[in-house]
């Protein structure tokens, strides 16, 4: 009876090895979090920047979500994505948490 059940507890049991083997950075809640422990920093143009390759994939998705936000308020605007970009970059920076790498324009990292 006992070999009945090797397969899903072998299977249960790499699973939560696998789980607890992952980066606290891959774990983390939140994109302050990320910028607050200097995973991510925050770009003058509006976009996110992985500082860590374990954030890479939180930063592409929220990079999607804010090109597709600076795209339509552009259209709405008359205006083009990387004016937006920078406008709403100035909202990022000045909300973002201590501890948050900020690149200003003139290619410099910054901690706020």
């Amino acid at each position: 009876m006992l070999r009945r059940y090797r397969f899903p507890i072998a299977a249960l049991a790499a699973f939560l090895l696998v789980m607890t083997a992952v980066p606290p950075l891959v774990q983390a809640q939140s994109l302050d979090d990320l910028r607050a422990s200097g995973a991510v920093g925050e770009r003058f143009d509006g976009f996110a920047q992985a500082l860590k390759s374990s954030a890479a994939g939180v930063v592409k998705k929220v990079n999607a979500k804010r090109q597709k936000i600076y795209s339509d308020r552009a259209a709405k605007e008359g205006t083009s994505v990387e004016q937006v970009g920078r406008v709403y970059a100035k909202q990022i920076f000045r909300k973002a948490p201590p501890g948050t790498k900020l690149l200003q324009e003139n290619g410099k990292w910054v901690t706020k």
